[in-house]
């Protein structure tokens, strides 16, 4: 006898041999004993998980000897007969090669023959969607009246391509992926029948890799023991099927949660260096993450979820760690790259994006806390450059990369960053007083103009002014303050307020530099506070009359803020007014 598939081999022969499918078997096995048999089914679900299988052991029910019954003989020559293809009165149709309204029409006047030897006569149309609408529409009459002799059993994994009138007609059973578990089980189970030895972890890996498929599973497992022999371990099926160990893919949400960039990006290289698959390795990951969230909100409860022993170790010491909202950017970063990976030339570099993508969401802002920070900000900016200090609650707006009250990474820590200027500290050139005099001026008069800029500046001090160029340093605990009020139009507003205050055609440079010992920065809650040196200058200005505080700010200036535009461009979000 020829060989024979383990696919094929090992194929269910009765209902109680279908693996996770109870809900369907269940029911038509209550209809076979309850005499509630309908003449039209439908059998919808991924491929491999059993449909033409089940019209086949409902039509050997049906038209068993003494049937129908659940509960036939194995060596019933008639339920033999339809095992093996022959039976004359189950006919098995391919809907793909038998799609037009011919070969419809030949079935509609076979229909009105009676069986040969059977009870019934079975037509078993296998991926029924790939009729055309004129062939169904031809069947339609035939399928709501058919002859009581004759049952239809349609099976399709596309079942939205299926006209809304057939389906109307059938009785639709759904079938759903095979849970890992089972798929081990049975493996396991063929395995031992088979004489081979496969360890666990080889078995989920396999079991993984069929992703819900039985048949897959089956497939994968007849091919390992052709490459392996009686003994098959992880190894052989990762290598075999360009799959990443688990504890590979464990290792590197790991590093994903921890903010690991460097540790992340090396793991990935080896992976792919090893020809693993990276679609499958996101698909993995994106499972681990989900897994964590259901863990998480479950507080610890592994009936949700199928993981071997080592992920539910990993996945109590990960959930510690990170909160459910960080888990859910992640997963909505990684659900984002598998949609653009599909058609990506270098899977590789999209990926490597995506990976340090998720590590920056995991610190982000929620959308609640910006929201309420940027109606913050708004409030305090009203009442004009005397407000509290806006950078203080506006930095928490930035990334926690960007953030001033924390220390950031030197740039020899990032691979490939560009490294900041120096920190210098400069002694001011002339006279000390002439030069804090003019700085407090520059920010009198900017404040009437912008107040968000003078904010910034507030924290700056001057450094020098020497050939025309006016000098502005910002400690280096405020240096980020640089890249937020360093663009043209704040530089062509310093100018001028420059050039109005008599100092020509000046021009304006920022740095990163210590302010010089002794030096006193503006107070924000007073509008008309100096910035002066210690001791204090006797040149103090008067407070300025109401007529000349600070406009309210525009709506046009909070969206054209540097600060704002960033959070917008981190959160994706629009400004919107909301009137009491």
């Amino acid at each position: 006898m020829s060989y024979q598939v383990l696919a094929r081999k090992y194929r269910p022969q009765r209902f109680s041999d279908v693996v996770g499918q109870d809900h369907v078997t269940q029911t038509l096995s209550n209809a076979i004993r309850q005499n509630r048999i309908a003449h039209a089914y439908l059998f919808v679900g991924p491929r491999g998980t059993g449909k033409t299988t089940l019209a086949r052991i409902f039509a050997k029910c049906l038209n068993c000897t003494g049937g129908p019954s659940v509960d036939f003989p194995d060596d019933d020559p008639r339920c033999r007969e339809i095992a093996e293809g022959r039976s004359l009165d189950v006919l098995e149709i391919d809907g793909a090669s038998n799609r037009g309204i011919e070969e419809i029409r030949e079935l509609r006047e076979t229909v009105k023959y009676a069986p040969a030897s059977s009870k019934f006569k079975i037509y078993i149309i296998d991926e029924v969607h790939m009729l055309t609408k004129e062939a169904f529409n031809a069947l339609l009459k035939t399928l709501e009246e058919p002859p009581a002799h004759v049952k239809f059993m349609f099976a399709t994994t596309e079942a939205e391509k299926v006209l809304p009138t057939i389906l109307s007609r059938c009785q639709r059973f759904d079938l759903r992926r095979i849970p890992t578990p089972l798929i081990v089980k049975h493996l396991a189970q063929i395995a031992a029948l088979e004489k081979v030895t496969v360890d666990d972890a080889a078995l989920h890996a396999i079991a993984r890799g069929a992703d819900g498929c039985m048949r897959d599973a089956e497939s994968a497992l007849d091919q390992l023991i052709s490459f392996c022999g009686e003994k098959i371990v992880e190894a052989d099926v990762l290598g075999m099927f360009g799959l990443a160990a688990r504890s590979q893919i464990l290792e590197l949400a790991r590093t994903v949660l921890a903010g690991e960039a460097e540790a992340a990006l090396r793991q990935l290289k080896d992976l792919a260096q090893n020809g693993k698959d990276l679609s499958r390795l996101l698909s993995d990951l994106l499972n681990h993450f989900r897994n964590l969230l259901l863990f998480q909100i479950s507080r610890g409860d592994l009936n949700l979820l199928e993981v071997s022993e080592l992920e539910a170790a990993a996945l109590a010491e990960q959930s510690s760690g990170i909160t459910a909202e960080a888990l859910t950017r992640v997963m909505e970063v990684l659900t984002e790259t598998e949609g653009k990976l599909r058609d990506a030339a270098s899977k590789r570099i999209v990926i490597e994006v995506a990976i340090l993508k998720a590590i920056q969401a995991r610190n982000a802002v929620s959308i609640d806390v910006l929201v309420n920070k940027l109606q913050q900000l708004r409030s305090e900016a009203g009442a004009g450059p005397a407000a509290a200090p806006v950078p203080a609650a506006a930095s928490e707006l930035l990334p926690p990369g960007n953030r001033r009250d924390q220390k950031a990474p030197q740039a020899a820590e990032i691979p490939g960053a560009v490294q900041p200027p120096p920190v210098e500290t400069l002694a001011p050139v002339g006279q000390t007083q002439d030069l804090a005099g003019l700085w407090r001026n520059v920010l009198e008069a900017v404040g009437r103009v912008s107040p968000f800029a003078r904010t910034y500046l507030l924290e700056a001090h001057p450094v020098s002014f020497t050939k025309n160029v006016l000098t502005i340093g910002f400690d280096p605990e405020f240096s980020d303050h640089i890249g937020l009020v360093d663009n043209s139009k704040n530089r062509t507003l310093l100018q001028t307020k420059m050039r109005e205050l008599g100092c020509g055609d000046a021009q304006v440079k920022f740095m990163v530099a210590n302010a010089p010992s002794g030096w006193i920065r503006p107070q924000a809650e007073t509008a008309s506070a100096p910035a002066a040196l210690a001791p204090r200058a006797t040149t103090t200005p008067e407070p300025h009359p109401a007529k000349n505080d600070p406009p309210p700010i525009t709506k046009e200036d909070f969206k054209n803020d540097p600060l704002i535009k960033q959070a917008l461009e981190i959160f994706k979000g629009t400004i919107v007014e909301v009137r009491a």
